[in-house]
Order: structure tokens, then C-alpha cells, then sequence
């Protein structure tokens, strides 16, 4: 869904078709999918999988629009100054997410939860996804 959010921000450009094992070619976010991996905004899995079912953690939506960031030119430095570690469970983050979680954090994108929690592991919910693209387009899109 976020990838597929993305792509049509991007004006549905035509892209490469998703060279993972588990996106059907006739998948609704097929397309979104093979763009978004050519661009490096996602990478897939070591086996090769993509995993479209599965739920997207926040720390992968970190990720995701950190590369996005990144593919469009957006400074992200911001997040090499930000320190999660204030956040009780920061050090559940898996190690590739770190430098997208302080970015995220630091740019406003991402907030914490009751109980002074990041949730790095946790289900990213629509109305998470919803809220982090909201504050997306406030704080990156109209600066």
C-alpha cells in the first residue's frame, strides 16, 4: 500500500517490471512494486521475495520513505544528529532501519507511542500510514 501511495505521488511513471518471485506481473501493485525496487526506495527480501501480504512494520515504512527521500534528492541528514536511544525499546530496531528511524524521528515523519515506545517491529497501521503521510507532506513536501 505505501509503495503503491509513492508511485502515485510520482505520476505513475512507467517502470521496470518487479523482478520478485512473489509480485504477479497482473498484481494491482505490480507496477508500483517494479518502480519503486529501480529506484531503491525497497530492496525485497534475501530470498528474493517481496512479500505483498505480509503487514509492513514502522520501521520498514521508515525505510521506504527514507529511500524515497533519498531517490528524490531530500536532505536526510537531520537523522545523523537525532538519537532514538530515549526511546525504551530503540534497540529492537534491526540494524538496516537505524539510520531511517533517527531520520525519520528527527524530520517529524515518525512519532512514538504511549509508554515512551518507538515500536520499530510493530504493524504500521492505515491510520499510522496515514498520519507519517500527512506529516510527510507537511514537513518534507513543503519545506
Amino acid at each position: 500500500m505505501l509503495v503503491q501511495i509513492l508511485f502515485n505521488l510520482e505520476g505513475k511513471p512507467q517502470s521496470a517490471s518487479a523482478s520478485f518471485s512473489d509480485v504477479k506481473a497482473d498484481a494491482w501493485y505490480a507496477k508500483a512494486v517494479g518502480w519503486a525496487a529501480a529506484n531503491k526506495v525497497v530492496t525485497g527480501y534475501a530470498d528474493g521475495t517481496f512479500r505483498p501480504n505480509a503487514a509492513v512494520t514502522r520501521e520498514q515504512a521508515a525505510a521506504i520513505l527514507y529511500r524515497y527521500a533519498q531517490s528524490k534528492g531530500i536532505d536526510v541528514s537531520v537523522g545523523e544528529d537525532t538519537n532514538i536511544l530515549s526511546y525504551a525499546d530503540a534497540l529492537q530496531a534491526s540494524e538496516y532501519a537505524i539510520p531511517a528511524l533517527q531520520w525519520a524521528v528527527g524530520a517529524g515523519v515518525l512519532n512514538g507511542k504511549s509508554g515512551n515506545l518507538l515500536a520499530p517491529t510493530g504493524t504500521a497501521t492505515r491510520a499510522e500510514i496515514a498520519a507519517i503521510m500527512q506529516r510527510w507532506c507537511e514537513k518534507i513536501v513543503q519545506k
